[in-house]
This record gives C-alpha cells, structure tokens and sequence, in this order.
C-alpha cells in the first residue's frame, strides 16, 4: 500500500510540469516594460490567462478569480488529501462572511464581493445568515458568524467582528493542516499568523496604543507567546522576537517602520517571508509539499496580475507598480 508521501507521485509531477508557466518576475517585469496595458495583458496568454487585452478593470477581476477558482475545483478532485485544498478554500468563506456583515451594516448589497472559491456555495452561507440556520455551515464558521454579527450590531466596530473571523480562519486552516498531518502546511499557517501578528504589533506601536490594545488584536497558534509579544513596546524588541528564521529581515524592517519609517518595504518583506519559505518545497521531489506551493503561488500570482494589469489601465508608472510587487514563487 502506497504511503501518504507516494500517493502525491503524479500530482507532484503535474505541478512541477506546470511551475515553468507560473508568472515569474521576469514575465512580470516584461508586462511592466509593454508599451502599453494592451501589450501587457497579451503577455499574460504565456501564463494560461485568456486574452485580456481588451478588460475593464472588473472583467479583469472576474477572469482572476475564475482562473484561481478552476486551479481550487481541480486540484480538489487531484489532491489525495481533501483538507489540504480546504485548508486554503477556508478564508475565502471567511471573506464572504466578511462581506454580508460589512454589507448588513452598510445598507449595501455585497453579492458583488462574494467570492465562489470557498467551501460554502455563496448562496447557501446568505440562506444560512438570513435565516440564522448556523447549523447548515461548518461548526467553527457558524459560531464565528454569530458571534461577529452580534458583536457587530452591539459595538458598531469592524475590527472587532474581523478579529473573531480571521482567528476562526486560522483555527480551521490549523485544524485542517493538522487532519492532514502535514508539518510543512502547519508551518505554512504558523508563518502567516506570526506575520499578520508582527504587522499589528509593528501599527500598534505606530498609533502609540498600549499593551493591552496589542494583546486584544493579535492571534493565536503563531509561533511566539502573546505575552512576549504584547510586552515588546518598540521596534527594537519585536525586532528580537523574530532575529532567527524566515520573518527576520521583516522584524528588522519592522522596527524602522514602528519608529516611524515606510510600511510598504516592511509589509512586503512579511509577505516575501512567506515566499521564502514555500520555495522550500523545490527541494522535496514529491508530496503534499507540491501542492501547498502550488496553490499558494496562483494566489500570489493571481495577486501580482491584478497589481499589473489594473495599475496599467490606470496608468499608473510602471516603477511604482514595480515597487509593490512581492517576491514570485516561480
């Protein structure tokens, strides 16, 4: 009988088959060198986009999300291990229950931001809010979903109602990565918590709050105490927290932009941590590692043509698009 490891044999070949056609920052850097956004979106086609050239800015946003959403559905039906898709399917559903509070509140019709990559028809989680059968949705999701929505109505404050979400998503990213007793998808979720957490931390020193407000707006399941955490008053210490491993050049960078210094270097060297880390699974010839990777390059890489294609339209200079580009996997 095949090992878990074995079983992503084929599937590890189809991806490593298909890395070559990811977007790469030399692609990227020829769509920002086109002499116009007509150009640029052709170039796309070599990345398995259909014919842009032609978009306004939400028929782009329509064809990104359907080109991720395909990559979801058949990796899904490819994946020995089901959780693996789900684990990054789960903050899309959480995204939508983002979307219908904010939209409840506002007075808004938020159908529009629904995206279908999650694990809920966008459909049914509006039947289930409407008319409150939580039960009908997953258990962790239902429970964040009231509590949010109560929350909510209660304190008129947005972040709050995110906070409880985005720490439900993470639970269910860590519940899913541990079902499918994956150490390299765990720690792909323990990174993104310890870097979401050193981005509150490094504008919580910004704003001047105090400990305590830092305590209240980080997660948990990173992989530093929330009490050393919200106890390093300044850059310098949160610096220390993290001077070994993937988010090290981040918390040095982090420490400037908490005196005072640009985000954008600093914000972008957390999500390049994260960057770092995937390409890691190049060195692993086959397994789940593949596919961790894989889905999270498209999502980068659905990230950085948006980035592209709507800043050409806009007109944006080239040089300032360049600048606010992560780091590609491929």
């Amino acid at each position: 009988m095949a090992t878990k490891r074995e079983a992503y044999l084929c599937l590890s070949a189809i991806l490593r088959a298909r890395e070559p056609q990811l977007l790469s920052s030399e692609r990227a850097q020829r769509m920002l060198d086109a002499g116009s956004f007509e150009e640029a979106a052709k170039l796309l086609t070599d990345c398995g986009y259909p014919d842009l050239s032609q978009s306004a800015v939400r028929e782009i946003e329509e064809q990104l999300a359907e080109h991720r959403d395909a990559v979801l559905r058949e990796m899904d039906a490819l994946a020995p291990d089901k959780s693996i898709v789900s684990a990054f399917r789960v903050k899309y559903d959480y995204h939508n229950v983002k979307a219908i509070l904010k939209g409840e509140a506002m007075g808004a019709d938020a159908g529009r931001l629904l995206s279908g990559a999650g694990r809920v028809a966008p459909e049914k989680l509006w039947d289930a809010y409407r008319e409150e059968r939580y039960s009908e949705l997953p258990a962790p999701m239902a429970k964040a979903m009231e509590e949010a929505r109560t929350v909510l109505a209660r304190t008129a404050n947005p972040q709050q109602a995110d906070l409880i979400l985005d720490q439900a998503c993470y639970e269910e990213m860590k519940a899913a990565a541990k079902e499918a007793g994956c150490p390299f998808l765990e720690g792909y979720v323990r990174l993104l918590i310890d870097s979401t957490n050193l981005k509150s931390a490094v504008r919580t020193i910004r704003m001047r709050k105090d400990a305590q407000f830092l305590r209240s707006v980080l997660l948990t399941g990173g992989s530093v105490d929330l009490d050393r955490f919200a106890n390093a008053a300044d850059g310098e210490s949160l610096a220390a927290l993290f001077q070994n491993g993937k988010l090290a050049q981040a918390a040095a960078l982090g420490a400037e932009a908490a005196s005072g210094g640009r985000m954008t270097a600093f914000e972008k060297a957390c999500d390049n941590a994260v960057t770092a880390y995937l390409k890691d699974a190049k060195l692993i010839s086959y397994g789940p590692e593949a596919l961790i990777a894989y889905l999270a390059a498209v999502e980068g890489e659905v990230t950085a043509v948006r980035m592209i294609l709507t800043g050409r339209l806009a007109g944006i200079a080239p040089e300032t698009i360049r600048e606010r580009l992560r780091d590609f996997y491929a």
